[in-house]
């Protein structure tokens, strides 16, 4: 009824990698059963949580409009969706009181000890972490698993420190992106869209923020090493794009981390481009990109309330992941990225020219 208007029949784009015209509502469906998760949470712990719950959906309404509408006309800029993600971000700060008020970085605990200072902070994580979300949503399942890892990880600190609501809204979370995966991965049949990934971005930044604010004996750094996979992703690429190719950060382009890895390491897997091939190739890619937002979630689980521990892991994260993005760029795919018996692109006479 609504293909005409939603399905994404545009295979033009260098981060498209969809053979067929797919819808692009995941959003709606998640909200819908974020919704129901609420239900429940009212039922298990009272009308208090229930309405803490709905005033933090209320205040993500600017960011998954603005991707709504994206999916549906194609008419927003960047710069317009960056900016109803910080108006969502804003509205969680004044009625959610979800603000960053410490960090344990030198000079930002300075800087959100005034008001000032935490909502900038603060609206610059969560519009941050919305737009990181969007950047990894290339493959069917990518975006969406990686976003249920890390509500796994805040749901698990959550009832480590007794947050049962946080814990819950986490819990509900994953139940709402689980229903929408089975229908994205690995068929592909419906995709997140910018509606559903900027609002399961502005979903897990605000619950970090919230767990960060009612709980002081959790990490600063537990939420940014849970989500780094997003963010280092993003912060990468406006780096690569700005100072290696000199072109504008918000022009979009084929080489994210996940476009190597289809391009270089799983395109030699599968041997012809029929429809059904490259579907099977795009679901491939995404199990990679899981194990690496895994190998920061993990530590981060363990040592949530170690600071230290934490930046040791970030750190060993972003040495981890340029090492891996230089070493495919370059055409020296690690041997345990590979299949058995599959070569290299440069040993098979690639014309593949993306590094270019």
């Amino acid at each position: 009824m609504h293909a005409h208007h939603s399905a994404d029949r545009d295979f033009s784009k260098p981060q498209k990698f969809h053979t067929v015209a797919v819808p692009r509502i995941g959003g709606l469906g998640i909200v819908l059963g974020l919704f129901s998760g609420i239900a429940v949470i009212a039922w298990l712990m009272g009308a208090e949580a229930a309405q803490f719950s709905l005033v933090l959906m209320a205040c993500a309404v600017p960011a998954f409009l603005a991707g709504i509408v994206q999916d549906f006309t194609e008419a927003l800029t960047p710069r317009g969706r960056l900016v109803s993600t910080a108006l969502a971000a804003m509205a969680a700060f004044f009625f959610s009181d979800a603000a960053i008020t410490r960090t344990d970085l030198p000079g930002f605990d300075w800087l959100v000890g005034f008001t000032a200072g935490s909502l900038f902070l603060t609206v610059l994580a969560v519009a941050g972490i919305a737009n990181a979300v969007n950047i990894i949503d290339g493959f069917n399942g990518l975006a969406s698993m990686c976003v249920v890892i890390m509500l796994a990880a805040l749901a698990y600190v959550g009832y480590q420190v007794e947050d049962r609501l946080i814990a819950l809204l986490a819990l509900a979370g994953i139940g709402a992106v689980m229903g929408f995966f089975v229908w994205n991965f690995p068929a592909g049949l419906i995709f997140l869209g910018d509606g559903g990934a900027y609002f399961l971005g502005f979903y897990v930044a605000e619950l970090s923020i919230l767990l960060l604010a009612r709980n002081p004996e959790v990490s600063p750094l537990f939420p940014l090493l849970v989500c780094i996979y997003p963010v280092f992703e993003t912060l990468f690429s406006v780096y690569r794009r700005q100072f290696l190719r000199a072109v504008p950060p918000s022009l979009p382009d084929g080489i994210h981390l996940h476009s190597l890895i289809y391009r270089r390491v799983i395109r030699w897997a599968v041997g012809n481009r029929s429809a059904k091939a490259l579907t099977r190739r795009n679901s491939m890619t995404s199990p990679y990109l899981w194990v690496l937002c895994m190998l920061s979630v993990i530590p981060a689980v363990l040592f949530w309330d170690n600071t230290l521990v934490l930046e040791v892991a970030l750190g060993l994260f972003a040495f981890t992941y340029v090492v891996l993005y230089w070493r495919i760029v370059r055409f020296k795919s690690p041997r345990w990225l590979r299949l058995p018996g599959v070569a290299s692109g440069r040993q098979l006479g690639s014309s593949d020219n993306v590094g270019k």
